[in-house]
């Protein structure tokens, strides 16, 4: 059998696939190709593609500190085989930068000490490694400047366990393309870890958890070679500067987080619970009451528009009666005449379920669970009577715990929350 020379030549074949595809062709079989080194050696696109890159997961309980590095050495290790990766990180070999969405519980959204310890270590590890890659900060330069996006959660791994450790999750994304490059995980153990959430968190008044941040989660724990949470990635630059604003918060410059929530809200993307949440809590921080109100019924139209708010009505131990602390439940009225003014005009029917934290017997909590649901939707009819016949109390006690941790503080205020759910009338 002969075959023109033309027919083997992959500048006349075009792509290297379709150079492939043509002596195959020619052959008639992959195995005559194959005995043909002659022909094999004219085809370097012939070779075949290199095996995907495959996530690495530590199933073994360790101590944290050692399950970061577990987990960061094996992000480390994937991008080792994605061809030409430390070339496209930077010119400079020295300073080769990724950028860090700040890394949260993906059980809440939220962002703790833990988080930020979880953080530091990660940075930590990449900076003393020879390759030295240097993590820069969440801030719209960076990401024009960085083609790659460092991500990370911490998640209970039996959510119904008070002592359940932690599985960590760190993804590596290619900004330009939406891929996953790199993806690991490592089981820590939870002894010692600090789950105080940071001051934004703490004094949120509603559960900031919505399609943003399950994005941010979906994508920390996406396989090498899949995309990531398109809805997160196509508002990645406004999360920039709602993490800019939240920083701002949590070191008590409120006017200038005012400021920057403001600006994020008026990005095309910038219709999100953590900004609408923002302005509420600045607000407040700078005695705007009147504009506080206001931000708080925005707030509660969002999370009925996607059928689901949760708040965090605390209550005194064991009772129906509303925390004593007035700096706590002060503004509780106005969060339930928002509330109700916002559901009744949207004309929702809601099912109000009350939780408790993982602290006494599962009879004793569903019991007082069913009470504060009773209790404020009792509340609600009197701002808004036609709510009566809208509305219907639910107790879950414990069963539906978000933090678990029974510590009865600010660590699992959210677990004693009370849930609005959207469901159909009639």
């Amino acid at each position: 059998m002969s075959v023109s020379p033309s027919r083997l030549n992959p500048s006349r074949a075009g792509s290297p696939v379709t150079a492939c595809r043509a002596i195959l062709a020619a052959f008639g079989s992959a195995a005559l190709l194959a005995a043909s080194l002659t022909a094999v050696s004219t085809l370097g696109g012939c070779a075949a593609p290199p095996p995907p890159v495959q996530a690495t997961t530590s199933n073994i309980e360790l101590p944290f500190e050692q399950a970061v590095t577990e987990a960061t050495d094996g992000l480390v290790a994937q991008v080792q085989t994605v061809p030409g990766f430390f070339d496209k990180l930077s010119a400079k070999p020295a300073k080769r930068s990724v950028v860090l969405d700040p890394m949260l519980y993906a059980s809440t959204g939220q962002q703790t000490a833990a988080t930020q310890l979880l953080e530091r270590r990660v940075i930590e590890r990449l900076g003393s490694r020879p390759d030295g890659i240097d993590v820069l900060a969440f801030q719209a330069d960076n990401l024009g400047r960085a083609q790659y996006l460092l991500t990370g959660t911490m998640v209970r791994a039996a959510a119904d366990k008070i002592r359940s450790p932690l599985r960590i999750n760190l993804a590596l994304t290619d900004l330009k393309s939406g891929i996953v490059v790199a993806q690991a995980s490592a089981l820590a153990r939870s002894e010692g870890l600090d789950n105080t959430p940071l001051p934004y968190y703490a004094d949120s008044p509603v559960l900031v958890k919505d399609k943003v941040i399950d994005g941010y989660a979906a994508t920390s724990a996406t396989p090498p070679g899949q995309r990531a949470d398109p809805y997160y990635l196509e508002r990645i630059s406004v999360a920039a500067v709602i993490s800019e604003a939240t920083a701002l918060y949590n070191a008590e410059r409120y006017q200038d987080s005012l400021a920057r929530y403001r600006a994020a809200a008026e990005s095309p993307t910038g219709d999100q619970l953590r900004v609408l949440n923002g302005i509420y809590l600045t607000s407040v921080k700078l005695g705007q009451s009147a504009e506080a109100e206001q931000a708080f019924g925005k707030v509660v139209a969002f999370g009925v528009a996607y059928n689901q708010l949760g708040v965090k009505f605390l209550f005194n131990p064991g009772s129906t009666v509303f925390w004593s602390d007035p700096k706590v439940s002060g503004p509780y009225a106005m969060w339930l005449r928002q509330i109700a003014r916002e559901t009744t005009a949207a004309k929702a029917c809601m099912t109000i379920v009350g939780h408790t934290s993982h602290t006494g017997s599962e009879a004793a909590n569903d019991t007082l669970s069913m009470q504060r649901a009773t209790f404020i939707r009792q509340r609600l009819v009197t701002e808004a009577a036609v709510l009566g016949a809208r509305t219907k109390p639910s107790g879950m006690g414990f069963r539906e715990n978000i933090v678990g941790s029974g510590s009865d503080n600010a660590v699992d205020a959210l677990d004693r929350r009370v849930e609005f759910k959207i469901v159909p009338c009639g």
